[in-house]
């Protein structure tokens, strides 16, 4: 089973066992985990987006060390400018310990609870359309009378003048 997550900025796939370098977490010999996923792959059965959310990765925190050096070089021609710089970033060393699949049975009683509510919801929500399409033919009716004042307050401002 394998897992893509997203840490620090990055993303990476990652299985039991593996062990990744990851932007800088302080701390050592604490869990951590890493939720929502991206991927979910269970033994050729991929899984994303809602599925992904209920999966879990915990990963042991194992120490800190530094990266590889960037050499920075900056130049300018005819002015006699040059700058030479470097940067070593400082990353923790992980170590995934499991890529656990939420439960199933959960889904199972959503799923359940939906088809129950959607059986004795069918009978209300005809009712509930008809009441709102009487509603909406008595709104129509009330905005019409709304133009003529505006009509008769145009003419009494001018007759008080």
């Amino acid at each position: 089973m394998y897992a893509v997550i997203r840490a620090g900025g990055k993303q990476q796939k990652v299985k039991a066992g593996d062990i990744i370098e990851i932007e800088l977490i302080h701390g050592e010999g604490d869990t951590i985990t890493f939720t929502p996923l991206l991927v979910v792959d269970d033994d050729g059965t991929t899984h994303a987006g809602k599925e992904a959310e209920r999966a879990v990765v915990t990963a042991k925190l194992l120490g800190e060390q530094k990266g590889e050096k960037v050499h920075v070089f900056k130049y300018k021609n005819k002015s006699g400018y040059a700058r030479h710089t470097g940067h070593r970033q400082t990353l923790t060393l992980v170590e995934i310990a499991d890529v656990k699949l939420g439960s199933s049975r959960s889904k199972a009683k959503a799923s359940a609870a939906k088809d129950g509510e959607a059986a004795s919801g069918d009978c209300d929500g005809a009712d509930t359309t008809e009441t709102n399409s009487e509603t909406d033919t008595k709104t129509k009716t009330e905005t019409k009378p709304k133009s003529e004042p505006k009509s008769e307050s145009t003419s009494d401002s001018t007759s008080e003048a």
